[in-house]
């Protein structure tokens, strides 16, 4: 009986998470770039019950026992989300479609290869850094600029450029910022009063570095739409540097037929599904219900157990 109540308690907790897990989805359906995030539950090992006797020589295999779920991990749906246009300069959305051969890449952004392995679709990231240098990603392209001229996200973090440094739009020689300028679709900056090519300090071309994340999944979200790698996952980041022509081949190709392209003027919409987040909350609901009424039930037998029975 003890053990029912562990896994009716389980069952609460698992769908207590998952219920977080879609309001939490919910709240985050006007965020800039968000990625909707979803519970997945898995049922413990199973146990092989047996009665004895109390003689081992008399075992009786009875059948195998779940005993309960748990709540194992809430990866993100990292499909694109989408483009919404705001016309302000300092805004930008990524659009990425990178597609495999012999991948068919469904509507979760994975598919499986000929071995029968889970891939997942390599998404595209703008680079970032925090104040203590680190490198950190997002698809938030909300951007401003700081007092110092440097493109920076709301909470302050750098956006990083093809340098590796983060990108300062002011011109070298007057050192005045920039208050219009056009970005190209893959990614170049550009004095919109004089069409020259903005330069950094060195003479190169500004231009804002992406990164090809090969599985999102392993990010590990930080807050505010920031995401960082773990140190042994580093490999699977690529930067996207400039080719021997001074262009990325997988950038700047058109939107019907594009790799990467970079918009100016819009945002990525979160990729929430608001329907479906709703059932899928009344349903974590209604599971914590059953569940609840179970312990419930395996309570009052208890007491009839311990106050009634106990007495005859």
């Amino acid at each position: 009986m003890i053990r029912g109540l562990y896994t009716a308690a389980a069952g609460m907790i698992a769908e207590q998470r998952k219920h977080d897990t879609v309001t939490n989805n919910i709240a985050n359906l006007n965020t800039t770039g968000f990625k909707q995030v979803n519970a997945i539950s898995r049922s413990f090992p199973e146990m092989l019950i047996a009665l004895t006797n109390g003689d081992p020589g008399q075992k009786k295999t009875i059948g195998k026992l779940n005993s309960g779920v748990m709540a194992e991990e809430d990866p993100s749906l990292n499909v694109q989300g989408n483009l919404l246009e705001t016309k302000n300069d300092f805004d930008f959305a990524i659009a990425s479609d990178i597609q495999e051969a012999g991948l068919d890449f469904e509507g979760s952004g994975m598919a499986f290869n000929a071995d029968g392995e889970r891939v997942f679709q390599k998404q595209i990231f703008f680079t970032l850094q925090n104040e203590s240098g680190e490198t950190r990603y997002t698809r938030s392209g909300n951007f401003t600029a700081s007092d110092t001229g440097e493109l920076i996200t709301p909470a302050g973090f750098k956006v990083v450029g093809l340098n590796g440094e983060p990108i300062q739009l002011s011109n070298p020689t007057t050192g005045q910022t920039l208050s219009q300028f056009t970005v190209t679709a893959d990614g170049r900056f550009t004095d919109s009063a004089t069409g020259k090519p903005l330069l950094d300090a060195a003479g190169r071309e500004v231009g804002m570095m992406l990164s090809r994340v090969d599985n999102p999944n392993r990010l590990v979200r930080e807050g505010s739409g920031v995401y960082r790698i773990s140190a042994d996952e580093e490999g699977t980041v690529t930067a996207l540097a400039d080719d021997a022509n001074g262009r990325n081949i997988e950038l700047g190709q058109l939107v019907d037929n594009h790799q990467v392209a970079l918009r100016q003027g819009y945002v990525e919409g979160s990729n929430v599904d608001a329907a479906q987040s709703m059932i899928d909350m009344n349903t974590a609901l209604r599971a914590y219900e059953a569940n609840q009424k179970v312990i419930q039930y395996y309570d009052r037998s208890l007491d009839k157990a311990v106050n009634e029975v106990g007495r005859v």
